[in-house]
């Protein structure tokens, strides 16, 4: 889901707290160590998100923000924030190359990760665990 964050709206706010969980306490944050990426440089994404950056020539750059049932990738175009609301269940990851895209129903943002690759990768691994202990498999996805 992609929504408009600039403006605090109560509804929207109630809808991502649903779809990906409230987010963590300090201390929790604490434990797990961090729950936001380092800066991410977007080098390709879905066709509504490309008109929404492509409206101004800087340089894309998009964050991650860890939550109990999903992520959110925040990104800005011109003096809107926009976030891209994905609960675990939904989410795909594609690592071609030095690059990884993060994928729901029609939206996808693809970050590259050959600068700051520690962090991005430390980061990475996290997302995935995280993902595996919130996702729950049926024994017929086996098949």
């Amino acid at each position: 889901m992609l929504y408009n964050i600039s403006y605090k709206d109560p509804k929207i706010e109630r809808e991502i707290n649903e779809l990906v969980g409230k987010s963590y306490s300090l201390i929790e944050n604490l434990k797990k160590g961090g729950i936001g990426s380092p800066k991410l440089f977007i080098t390709r994404c879905s066709a509504a998100i490309y008109d929404l950056l492509h409206v101004n020539n800087t340089v894309k750059f998009c964050n991650i923000e860890l939550r109990p049932k999903g992520i959110i990738i925040g990104f800005q175009s011109r003096l809107d924030v926009y976030a891209l609301v994905i609960p675990y269940y939904k989410l795909v990851l594609f690592k071609p190359g030095n690059s990884i895209t993060f994928h729901i129903d029609q939206h996808y943002i693809s970050v590259d990760c050959s600068k700051n690759s520690k962090g991005v990768q430390k980061f990475i691994n996290k997302l995935e665990l995280e993902k595996e202990k919130n996702t729950y498999y049926s024994p017929l996805d086996v098949y």
